[in-house]
């Protein structure tokens, strides 16, 4: 089903120091898989925090699923895997199980339970991230790389239509972070789930995203990855050399 997932116009976000965003505009249609790349200090988890209603948008605007954001209310067909694998306390006496039913509960009227639909759900998505080994297991003596698929289990338990990932690749060693974004490809592609995903790895990201979104508080580019290798400006900006390395289309 085609359609117009997430739109910007004009989107410009401050912070006490000075403008972060300035002018953004693009849009980003189902099944899109957009990496977000570009400088420290760029805009890139501004950006995300914008669209989920976690930042002020100081003017311009925003839309999810053809809904200004000031009006939208499907937040379960959005799911967010934060920056930050800090804000989950290690020593919170919490099972894999019980952290990714969170995804479920959040959802729930009160009284808020999980039924046994809801239990089988969550083992379904355990396993469809190889982790279901790990279920009665704490999360505080997970290594990084089972929390980050721990915390993505939570944030695609429920389907969401939209999956925004905020470096979540930061804390995991190199062959860990491959293994991430092919399973995140994998999500996008055998789920149909639109994907934003900001990453500072601007070398591997078009081994697996359909499109490239590159920030400098300003849009500098944004398209397939092969109008990006075709780019003047892009060449101008990084070299040929390290252009085509970053498409990985040529």
């Amino acid at each position: 089903m085609p359609g117009e997932i997430v739109s910007t116009e004009l989107l410009s976000c401050n912070y006490r120091e000075g403008r972060v965003l300035e002018d953004i505009s693009f849009q980003v249609e189902r099944g899109d898989y957009v990496g977000i790349v570009g400088p420290n200090g760029s805009g890139k988890s501004t950006l995300v925090k914008a669209l989920l209603g976690l930042v002020t948008i100081s003017k311009g605007s925003a839309s999810l699923f053809g809904a200004p954001l000031s009006n939208f209310k499907d937040w379960h067909k959005v799911g967010y895997l934060p920056q930050s694998l800090h804000l989950v306390n290690p020593v919170f006496p919490a099972t894999v199980h019980e952290t990714v039913g969170l995804g479920l509960l959040c959802l729930k009227r009160f009284p808020k339970r999980l039924n046994r639909a809801d239990k089988d759900k969550i083992d379904i998505t355990l396993d469809e991230l190889g982790i279901l080994d790990l279920k009665l297991k704490l999360i505080g003596e997970l290594s990084g790389g089972q929390l980050q698929r721990v915390l993505l289990a939570r944030a695609i338990v429920n389907d969401p239509e939209l999956l925004v990932l905020d470096e979540p690749t930061a804390a995991l060693d190199p062959e860990t972070r491959v293994r991430f974004y092919a399973m995140i490809a994998d999500i996008n592609r055998s789920r149909g789930v639109t994907v934003m995903l900001v990453t500072h790895d601007s070398g591997t990201i078009g081994e697996h995203a359909s499109k490239m979104l590159y920030l400098d508080k300003k849009l500098l580019f944004y398209g397939s990855f092969d109008e990006f290798c075709h780019s003047p400006e892009m060449s101008s900006m990084f070299g040929e050399h390290s252009q085509h390395l970053m498409c990985h289309r040529h």
